[in-house]
């Protein structure tokens, strides 16, 4: 596909995303013909990923990035604090309004959720959170890596955006294109074990899995639930009206 303008992408960033929902995804949305990437957030500078100890950097504020073709918005150990930021969630819908493609990797749709964008949605996120993408009003695919619905396109937690990614440049630059960027970073998983899917482990594993997740979210993102459970229930009293 051949494009006169820059396809612009603006992956969001915030203190505590996971590095490898940015990382992945940018990899292979870089590669594509004319694609100008630009990591968005609130204040230009670095931020802290998610486990510290490694920097990624906002280029550019969210005021600067209001109109991108394409919006990728991750996941992260902070994504509750994401979830009620009124700068955040007015901005999502702002340019989802005008995208071409509005994306998440891992509980960066609970961030969508709770902009409102996907309200009646197929939608996956990370087997950790299906439960709250539910109650956010969306329509969980567990079973699935990555779900199509319009224009808009979720995928499973951390990894899985790569496979997003993937999809995605097949759509805009064409299967020929995607899949010489598949090739170029050599993306051909043959991962040593097969647990990769809660149908796969065992409870052992699983459970050990979900004490890990237990620990990643810090207490003060554990106190905003509340506030999440209410906006959640003025929105729903909202809607019945």
């Amino acid at each position: 596909m051949n494009r006169g303008t820059p396809l612009q992408i603006a992956i969001l960033l915030y203190p505590g995303v996971t590095a490898l929902d940015v990382v992945g995804p940018w990899e292979v949305l870089s590669r594509v013909p004319g694609a100008e990437v630009r990591f968005v957030g609130k204040e230009v500078g670095p931020v802290d990923t998610e486990g510290g100890g490694l920097l990624l950097g906002v280029t550019h504020e969210l005021a600067e990035a209001t109109a991108p073709d394409l919006v990728v918005v991750p996941g992260g150990s902070t994504t509750p604090g994401q979830m009620v930021d009124d700068e955040i969630l007015n901005w999502l819908r702002q340019v989802h309004a005008t995208t071409s493609w509005t994306a998440s990797v891992c509980t960066g749709a609970l961030i969508l959720g709770a902009a409102g964008i996907l309200k009646g949605q197929p939608a996956t996120t990370h087997w950790y959170k299906m439960g709250v993408l539910r109650i956010m009003g969306a329509k969980p695919r567990p079973d699935e890596r990555v779900v199509r619905s319009g224009k808009i396109v979720t995928a499973a937690g951390v990894s899985a955006g790569i496979d997003l990614a993937l999809w995605l440049a097949g759509e805009i630059a064409g299967r020929e294109r995607a899949e010489a960027i598949q090739l170029v970073i050599e993306y051909d998983p043959h991962p040593p074990f097969g647990a990769g899917h809660m149908t796969k482990a065992t409870k052992e594993v699983r459970d050990l899995a979900r004490t890990m997740m237990d620990e990643t979210v810090p207490a003060d993102q554990r106190r905003l639930v509340p506030k999440i459970a209410w906006r959640r229930f003025i929105d729903l009293i909202r809607t019945a009206r």
